[in-house]
């Protein structure tokens, strides 16, 4: 069985980056910029962005922790991410999620420009992820791609099955693994006979929010398994949507929870920064 290691994954594939920013910066003395915009005070999110600003910190990027009140306006919160837009030290803007209900989440991701938008949110980078063209695919799906490359993970021909179908990570990464040559199937809550599909896979992908959504007599052994689900049990243990116990001797591959996909997640966001700045 492969431990599908993200923290060993994302620790290789920053190393490179931070030689090529260290690089780009003797040569130009210009550096990649990402802009995180906090709002109110949600503990996770507050976890989330300190990790993305240390790891920026870590490999030479220049960052702005932008936090703000709850109470902030949409359209206050829309003028910052116009700033945003027009600073050319800045190549990458993100807000973190959730927001404030009196904001509309939709607004907020479409007035970050497509060129800067590295989170992948964008209608306009959806539509090019749709039609296989250039563009910045959401963070935590193309992760989990890099982390099956990275891992040599044959993708072209097996049957994969992803478990939800988010915008964030259910249909984006569906549409990948098309795109690399796999059959796939979304399972979700109106899908008939689930437990047949996800039987079947080949590749299991999981992503429902759900701790051990997935028992181990659900896998097909052999399959390789990607757990996208962060759950916090009553006793503050951190599980994912997948029984890893159970499952880890039948399966030929799978990601731990935590330490799997999400250290693969910032990563991808920082490589997406980089991508903005080689184009200015």
């Amino acid at each position: 069985m492969i431990l599908l290691d993200g923290n060993k994954s994302s620790k290789a594939r920053l190393e490179k980056l931070k030689e090529k920013v260290s690089a780009a910066e003797k040569k130009s003395g210009k550096k990649p910029g990402l802009a995180v915009i906090r709002i109110g005070e949600d503990p996770a999110s507050k976890i989330y962005v300190g990790k993305k600003v240390k790891t920026c910190s870590e490999i030479g990027f220049y960052s702005q922790e932008l936090h703000h009140s709850e109470k902030i306006s949409e359209s206050e919160l829309l003028k910052i991410i116009q700033s945003l837009n027009q600073n050319p030290k800045i190549h990458g803007i993100l807000t973190q999620l959730p927001l404030p209900k009196h904001i509309s989440e939709a607004a907020v991701i479409e007035a970050i420009s497509p060129e800067k938008d590295v989170d992948g949110f964008h209608p306009i980078n959806l539509g090019r992820l749709v039609a296989q063209q250039n563009g910045f695919v959401p963070c935590t799906p193309l992760g989990i791609m890099n982390l099956l490359v990275d891992n040599k993970i044959e993708i072209k021909g097996k049957r994969a099955v992803v478990i939800g179908r988010s915008r964030i990570v259910g249909r984006p990464i569906s549409l990948l693994l098309d795109h690399a040559g796999a059959t796939v199937t979304v399972v979700h809550s109106q899908t008939q006979n689930p437990n047949e599909m996800i039987s079947s896979a080949d590749i299991l992908v999981v992503a429902v929010g759900k701790p051990h959504f997935v028992k181990a007599d659900q896998i097909k052994k052999g399959a390789v398994v990607i757990d996208v689900g962060i759950n916090r049990l009553a006793d503050g243990k951190i599980v994912g949507d997948v029984d890893f116990e159970s499952a880890k001797d039948k399966v030929s591959a799978i990601t731990p929870v935590p330490g799997g996909v999400g250290p693969m997640t910032i990563c991808t966001l920082l490589e997406n920064t980089w991508k903005s700045f080689e184009r200015t």
